[in-house]
């Protein structure tokens, strides 16, 4: 499991320098910790956007309207998305980007001349996940900053290859779970900062949306292409041919891990973890393309169900749980629950003592969340909304990383929670695949979390940002209304 470490840490870093010679802005230096890191402050923060599909699109648009950030640098493989980037981008007033056009047989051809490129401070990762960690790791060993879709990374050693870059280069790589600001998940983390409660013993995340159609359906010209949004060479069905266990953990996982203040405080002991059998994709390849066709005869090795426990050093429980084939409604669970009370979303729902036995009425929850409302949904709900992004909290986690980087200040989610939430992808494939076996969970702080303090309450100042010339899509009105 650590063989790509030791490898990476017995080299010492001795070949960067001629590995990585296009990088002229590569600056080694004799590496520290990641938690509480800041940089000097970034006013303007112009943003290279690599993988420009539907995600990377929708994240062009959004960037493009944080104020003080400009899309500079574009890559994709399809030149038709470069040009819908552009389009995305002119919607805010701001000038058009430069294109990194690549080539699917070359697919690192084009993030690595945008990395080398003196036109971007951070590398914006909406690839693929096979290309989240090769194209990050580039990105800041030319000395840029990165901010990686989910997951992150796909086995331990990648893992790890991310936590000791950021820290031999001391570059930020932020791990972007929009999740971690739905306004149900900031609540939750204002009853649990505020002590309403009590202490946390567990909590349950999860990632239950049915992809069964989406995950066979690929870009329009393929011969593949159906009338579902597609992705290019089917890349996250070969992922669901090729790993049991959990694929796509942090959307539930990373909101439990900032409650509970893992890596800050707390810390992954062990996990165990099961998966079903296979059905739902066979099944449904059999009744879209026929029982003889190559989709329904294919082998998918993920279950239709994973679910996986967690105990922390503090002795509490986590259970995440994966389904993206079984036709059900969408639900991450957010469940946490402590000593004097629990929340539970889909739909939202709080009990506390002394009535714990039955959930509040409407009433008293409205009240509950007037009162506990975060600050940070309170200061930038409204605006996040008519932005949009899976209903705001994509525009809530991308102003609130970019107003840390513009006034130095550490980000909410670091490289260590990029590992830690990433890092079930293969420890659920190992204990799944030995019936439930008990694996260790790597410790990517190195005892850091005994002293880091838990993600506190933070915010935005409005009266900080520069807006300059961003227009905001009818949500401009908003934002001078707030100032």
């Amino acid at each position: 499991m650590n063989s790509r470490r030791d490898f990476l840490k017995g080299t010492a870093w001795m070949g960067a320098v001629a590995m990585f010679g296009g990088c002229e802005a590569l600056k080694l230096t004799n590496g520290g910790t990641m938690q509480g890191f800041v940089c000097a402050p970034l006013k303007k923060v112009r943003v290279g956007v690599v993988g420009v599909g539907r995600r990377g699109c929708w994240a062009v648009e959004r960037l493009s309207q944080v104020p003080g950030v400009y899309v500079t640098a574009l890559c994709d493989i399809d030149e038709s998305r470069l040009v819908d980037g552009d389009k995305a981008i002119a919607k805010s007033g701001k000038p058009a980007a430069k294109h990194f056009l690549t080539s699917p047989d070359k697919p690192h051809d084009g993030y690595r001349r945008l990395c080398e490129s003196d036109l971007v401070d951070v590398v914006y990762n909406t690839t693929p996940w096979q290309y989240h960690v090769p194209a990050s790791v580039y990105a800041m060993k030319c000395g840029k900053h990165t901010a990686i879709e989910v997951p992150c990374c796909m086995n331990i050693d990648e893992c790890w290859e991310l936590v000791e870059t950021a820290e031999a280069t001391q570059r930020h790589c932020i791990p972007l779970e929009n999740c971690c600001y739905g306004d149900s998940e900031l609540l939750a983390l204002n009853l649990v900062r505020s002590g309403v409660l009590g202490e946390l013993i567990h909590g349950e995340g999860a990632y239950i949306h049915d992809l069964a159609a989406e995950n066979f359906a690929a870009y329009k010209g393929s011969k593949f292409f159906t009338e579902y949004n597609g992705t290019w060479d089917r890349w996250r069905l070969k992922w669901n041919q090729k790993l049991n266990g959990n694929p796509y953990p942090t959307h539930g996982f990373g909101p439990i891990c900032q409650y509970m203040g893992i890596n800050r405080g707390d810390a992954l002991d062990y996990v165990v973890s099961v998966s079903s059998r296979e059905a739902r994709l066979t099944e449904f390849a059999k009744e879209t393309f026929g029982p003889d066709s190559p989709e329904a005869k294919e082998t998918y090795a993920l279950g239709d169900v994973n679910t996986s426990v967690f105990r922390t050093f503090r002795g509490r429980t986590i259970m995440v749980q994966h389904d993206v084939s079984l036709p059900r409604p969408y639900n991450r669970i957010n469940l946490i629950a402590g000593t004097k009370g629990i929340l539970r979303d889909y739909p939202l729902r709080v009990a506390l003592l002394p009535h714990a036995h039955e959930w509040m009425k409407e009433e008293e929850l409205k009240a509950l969340k007037a009162k506990y409302e975060h600050p940070l949904y309170k200061t930038a709900g409204e605006i996040a909304k008519k932005v949009g992004g899976h209903g705001g909290m994509d525009f809530m986690m991308d102003l609130r990383w970019a107003y840390c980087l513009q006034n130095g200040l550490p980000m909410d989610a670091d490289v260590y929670d990029a590992a830690t939430w990433s890092c079930l992808t293969e420890l659920a494939a190992e204990s799944a695949n030995n019936r439930g076996k008990s694996i260790n969970v790597p410790d990517f702080t190195r005892g850091g979390w005994k002293t880091a303090e838990p993600l506190g309450i933070v915010n935005v100042d409005l009266a900080k940002l520069d807006f300059g010339d961003v227009k905001l899509h009818g949500a401009e009105g908003q934002f001078k209304k707030e100032l």
